[in-house]
């Protein structure tokens, strides 16, 4: 049963190799791709329960013991990540099938997805913190190849800022990991936890606490190291936006996620306040953009960062209600955001525009992609009984507990401001005359539409049966809150 643990990283690792070989064959590449997420995300849910029942979960490759050997570790988070990721990269593959275009689909399209799909899944999973770096790189590379496949002009624009960016980050990332050996003397996340709580980090490693906030804030998208996000993310097709905005920038937060409560939280004064000051203003900087902007990806591209911020928020409140809420919130922003990219690649796909001001009155003859978006845009916003009520409460309730009063009431005002700018797409663009669109007729919408009412479906699942769900988030939770469960099931103390 242990081998669970790795079959997510190697399942598309395998996958991504063999359709290597086949890029003449679309249809065969389509058909291998979707039975090996079908196998990802059943042994992920196999996974999950496993987790639940037996605790958390190691695997030492090649037999070399913790702290020595490279060590997997699914925990309940980990575990719950590498499941969503895999049901949103098997909703994106599917609607990829009648929207990338066979150009693309003979160009590895197929054996990249698979590719950074092992990357995320091994980020979640790792227990290694250079192997965290690896991961990183292999989920980079192939979204540099996903960000310019197809070679449009804008894509090659922005891929430019896109990979000069990474490449920085990825540097530092390498720098800091350097200096965090030299003082700790090991790589093993355990291990490091373990001998940083013998020194009591000392100053040298709250420095490094801040470099690697840095560096995972650089690709988690926080203020003020966001700036290449909006244009690199309006540039691909809609599937791999979709897959970029729901997962990308997430694998920063669970970086930090990760790292601030499992490393650095003995001084916790210091740099989780920096992190709170931090989170509040990536929330006002998304917001501003959110309500800013008349084109409809640059919208739903500031909610993305709109979502790091009150992520990030949980985190560097550090109470274990403030981390349920934070990694409750996680996963309901992944879901929904897919599916909010993938219905607006609809809306541009027919409209053959991303401006809301040549948009209107789709409702008539696309009433049910104008309800579902109207279902996603309540559910992201946080209107009960929708998903993003119970992390929003949870993630309020504890920063006004903690007395950290303007940042929960931040938190709490974005609520509005994110219902605001998604129901403007919904009232300018699906109300109001029905125009004349040059692709009418020519996209298979209810197609499309599939693998985002199966994102909004379970989004709106995770919501309602919250009660069930809170028991797998509070386990994740307290594994954070108590990183002593961690050492001991890595190290077999």
């Amino acid at each position: 049963m242990i081998n669970l643990l790795i079959l997510p990283i190697i399942i598309p690792l395998f996958t991504a190799i063999l359709l290597i070989f086949l890029t003449k064959y679309i249809v065969l590449q389509r058909w291998i791709s979707g039975l090996s997420m079908i196998g990802t995300i059943s042994a992920s849910i196999i996974l999950i329960q496993t987790v639940h029942t037996d605790g958390i979960q190691t695997l030492n490759l090649g037999s070399w013991p913790a702290p020595f050997g490279i060590t997997l570790v699914s925990d309940m988070l980990s575990a719950l990540l590498v499941a969503t990721s895999s049901i949103i990269a098997f909703c994106c593959l599917i609607y990829s099938f009648r929207s990338i275009g066979e150009g693309r689909e003979k160009f590895y399209y197929y054996s990249v997805f698979q590719f950074l799909l092992v990357g995320i899944n091994g980020a979640f999973t790792t227990g290694d913190i250079f192997n965290l770096f690896v991961f990183f790189e292999v989920m980079l590379m192939s979204s540099y190849v996903l960000m310019v496949i197809g070679g449009t002009k804008i894509q090659l624009r922005e891929s430019i800022k896109y990979i000069l960016v990474n490449v920085i980050s990825s540097a530092l990332f390498v720098i800091t990991v350097a200096y965090l050996y030299s003082v700790i003397g090991s790589l093993n996340m355990a291990d490091i936890s373990r001998k940083i709580t013998e020194i009591n980090q000392p100053g040298i490693v709250t420095v490094i606490a801040i470099l690697f906030l840095i560096v995972f804030g650089l690709k988690g998208a926080i203020f003020p190291l966001y700036f290449w996000l909006p244009g690199s993310y309006y540039a691909p097709p809609a599937p791999i936006m979709a897959l970029f905005g729901a997962l990308l920038t997430k694998v920063g937060v669970y970086s930090i996620l990760r790292t601030y409560t499992l490393f650095f939280y003995h001084d916790t004064g210091y740099t989780h306040q920096i992190l709170m000051v931090l989170a509040i203003l990536t929330i006002l900087a998304g917001i501003i953009g959110a309500i800013a902007y008349e084109d409809i990806k640059k919208i739903i591209i500031y909610n993305i960062i709109i979502a790091v911020g009150i992520i990030t928020f949980g985190i560097s409140v550090m109470t274990e209600e403030s981390l349920t809420g934070s990694v409750f919130y996680l996963i309901h922003d992944m879901l929904l955001k897919a599916a909010m990219f993938l219905l607006i690649g609809i809306i541009i796909a027919i409209t053959g525009t991303s401006r809301l001001s040549n948009i209107s009155g789709m409702i008539k003859r696309y009433p049910l992609l104008g309800w579902m978006f109207f279902l996603a845009s309540l559910s992201l916003a946080g209107i009960p009984p929708f998903s993003g009520f119970v992390g929003k409460l949870l993630l309020v309730k504890s920063g006004f507990a903690a007395g950290h009063y303007i940042g929960a009431a931040v938190v709490l005002m974005s609520s509005l401001f994110v219902l605001y700018s998604v129901m403007k797409i919904f009232i300018n663009g699906f109300w109001g005359v029905p125009k004349e669109f040059p692709n009418e007729g020519k996209v298979p919408v209810y197609m499309l539409l599939a693998p985002a009412g199966l994102l909004i479906a379970i989004g709106i699942t995770y919501g309602i049966g919250a009660e069930f769900v809170h028991s797998y988030i509070s386990q994740a939770a307290e594994v954070l809150k108590n990183p002593a469960l961690y050492i001991d099931a890595v190290l077999k103390e």
